[in-house]
């Protein structure tokens, strides 16, 4: 009874054919796991299990984003927990756990503290989700994400890091705004590691189908206006933390976990920039790295491989760096990590 009970709390009907509904866990309740569970729960994308240590931040918010369904209308089953057995037989796990960049400090700052928290997250998604797709946001991204994937020996095509959709949503949002056109006119991506050496790739942005350097010539944006874009885009994150004083973003962050969550359980095999695990492609073995990807049912599918001239090749290999020398800090750290 106590099993039927459990499926038939997943069982939608839909055409007259029943249908089980799909599972995300969301590891850590702050403001970008509150957010991921909200957007979800509009979007109709899944069940929901919001996990925090501390439990009543988790069951607040659970029962408060539940209340509000009959005024959305929208139909999922959530829940609030500090026990890692309620994320069994998840789809999909967002992990969002960690402590948040505050004012002054990078994302490398919170390495030390957070390979901890990611560490005991590790285990418990491999002891109960082990089948899972699992999307790491928390920061520093590019190093997390590879650290989760070494602690709990998952898949790498079923490991990720949100990177590029952010920071490429960023970038188009800053283009859109100086170029006073619709947000959704832009197309940009973004590659390399989430921080300071990000390689928005202007090459391959347009604009109302026009590219850059054609705008350019037609004088609709200067290089020095570009440039500044460019900028802002890798200062994003610090300039919403140096507004709020007190924390760090969430709404973009979130959106773009649920943008990848949504083409894995729907098999949408969209190409999202994502920080991926690298066998070879680009040159690079055994590291995780912002690039183009196709997500469908199977996780990462495939890693598209996108012609770079030397200068991008020299940003990008710049970023590679970073990372690498932000992951040699983290074995230094841990050296369990090596193994």
């Amino acid at each position: 009874m106590a099993i039927w009970t459990k499926i038939k709390s997943r069982i939608c009907y839909a055409n007259n054919e029943i249908k089980v509904r799909k599972k995300i866990s969301l590891i850590g309740a702050g403001q970008i796991g509150g957010t991921l569970a909200h957007l979800i729960g509009l979007k109709e994308l899944a069940d929901i299990v919001l996990f925090d240590v501390v439990s009543g931040i988790a069951k607040g918010k659970a029962l408060d984003i539940a209340q509000s369904s009959s005024i959305d209308g929208f139909e999922v089953k959530l829940i609030g927990t500090d026990q890692y057995e309620d994320i069994k037989s998840s789809d999909v796990i967002i992990i969002t756990a960690g402590v948040p960049r505050k004012p002054g400090m990078s994302r490398d700052d919170l390495l030390g503290i957070n390979l901890k928290i990611i560490k005991q997250v590790s285990e418990g998604v491999k002891k109960h989700a082990p089948n899972a797709f699992v999307i790491c946001i928390t920061n520093p991204l590019d190093v997390i994400v590879m650290a989760f994937q070494k602690y709990s020996k998952l898949p790498t095509n079923k490991v990720i890091g949100m990177t590029g959709v952010l920071d490429s949503s960023r970038f188009k949002l800053f283009l859109s705004l100086e170029l006073k056109v619709p947000v959704k006119q832009v197309e940009t991506l973004v590659m390399g590691g989430h921080g300071d050496t990000m390689v928005p790739l202007t090459r391959y942005t347009k604009v109302s189908g026009k590219s850059l350097e054609t705008l350019i010539s037609e004088g609709k944006i200067s290089k020095e206006k570009l440039n500044q874009i460019i900028q802002r885009t890798k200062d994003g994150g610090a300039e919403i933390i140096k507004f709020l004083e007190k924390g760090s973003a969430y709404y973009a962050p979130a959106a773009s976990g649920v943008e990848m969550a949504s083409s894995y359980l729907r098999d949408k095999k969209k190409l999202l920039p994502c920080a991926a695990y690298l066998g070879g492609e680009y040159g690079i073995k055994g590291l995780y790295a912002g690039v183009p990807v196709i997500i469908g049912k199977n996780g990462v599918e495939k890693i598209e491989d996108i012609n770079l001239n030397e200068k991008e090749k020299k940003e990008f290999m710049n970023s590679i760096n970073a990372v690498k020398k932000l992951w040699e800090a983290a074995l230094a750290i841990d050296p369990d990590l090596a193994k």
